[in-house]
């Protein structure tokens, strides 16, 4: 095997490593192991794992990038946009390991950036399509960055999702994208397409030659339990949620009810304490009236004894 091609190797072994375990959790004993080489051919082609792991990461940036900006040629503005969510999202399709690279926090010594960093060039290519359907439809362009961050964000984020789950189709979920991002909340579209001019659209990325062992059976066993680990981690989480807020609503349930008892009880002995007092209180105070009839009653008591 040539230099060149043991190099080609080395990134490609370490590739599936990084993405499977993370920066932190791959190790050079590792990238050797799984290359069948030693450690000393490893530090030899690139000194240290933050060397390997920044032309990893810059490769994919690169690639990424490319197939977007072959998706931003000469059309109308909402073939663009859909033209650029089908780049995207063919690229998390075709490069699933390099795209759980991009999005782990890039390694503050790789000195390739991070994945934020990778979407704000992408909206800044983005920004004047935008601008241009903004003018068109009598709008300020120059709040044409700002748009172009919410809308690769939200493909961005998207894309993350559809990684594990990879339902519905690729065009399917790029038509929902734009169908919010061009008709927005208000006229959404209830059955969107993607356009004919993109349906089956397909980016040719830029060629590079990565050797990377074949996975043996055993292997690919593996990272299909991870990908089920991850999915059932995620359904996990959905349905602890979902039991937390079942939870909160039934002590809301049981707090109301104590207070509508303690209420209850609190107008019981009110209305007990105000019955015993009408019963065994003292005689409530003569009117006026009736304490005048009363003397005048005396009085005349008092002159018939007289008599």
């Amino acid at each position: 095997m040539t230099g060149k091609e043991r190099r080609e190797q080395l990134i490609g072994v370490s590739r599936a490593l990084f993405a499977e375990k993370g920066f932190d959790g791959t190790s050079i004993e590792e990238i050797a192991a799984k290359a069948k080489v030693s450690k000393p051919v490893v530090y030899e082609h690139f000194g240290a794992k933050e060397g390997i792991y920044a032309v990893v990461v810059d490769r994919e940036m690169q690639r990424l990038l490319s197939m977007v900006t072959q998706s931003l040629v000469d059309a109308p503005p909402r073939l663009k946009l859909e033209r650029a969510a089908l780049a995207m999202l063919q690229y998390i399709e075709e490069s699933s390991e390099g795209f759980r690279i991009l999005v782990r926090d890039s390694h503050a010594a790789s000195g390739t950036g991070t994945f934020a960093s990778l979407i704000s060039e992408i909206a800044r290519q983005v920004e004047d399509v935008l601008a241009e359907a903004a003018a068109a439809h009598g709008y300020d362009p120059h709040y044409a960055p700002m748009y172009a961050q919410m809308l690769v964000g939200m493909v961005a984020l998207t894309g993350q999702w559809w990684l594990d789950v990879r339902k519905p189709p690729r065009e399917e979920v790029a038509a929902h994208l734009v169908n919010l991002a061009w008709n927005g909340l208000n006229r959404l579209d209830p059955n969107p397409t993607i356009s004919e001019e993109s349906r089956g659209l397909i980016i040719t990325p830029p060629v590079t030659t990565i050797t990377t062992a074949p996975l043996s059976e055993k292997e690919r066993r593996e990272q299909e339990k991870a990908r089920e680990r991850r999915i059932k981690e995620q359904e996990k989480a959905r349905e602890r949620q979902r039991k937390e807020l079942e939870k909160l609503r039934r002590e809301q349930e049981k707090a109301r009810a104590r207070q509508l008892r303690a209420q209850a009880k609190l107008a019981a002995r009110q209305a007990k304490a105000a019955a015993k007092a009408g019963v065994t209180g003292p005689a409530p105070a003569a009117s006026p009236q009736a304490t005048a009839a009363a003397t005048d009653g005396d009085h005349a008591t008092a002159n018939a004894d007289e008599s």
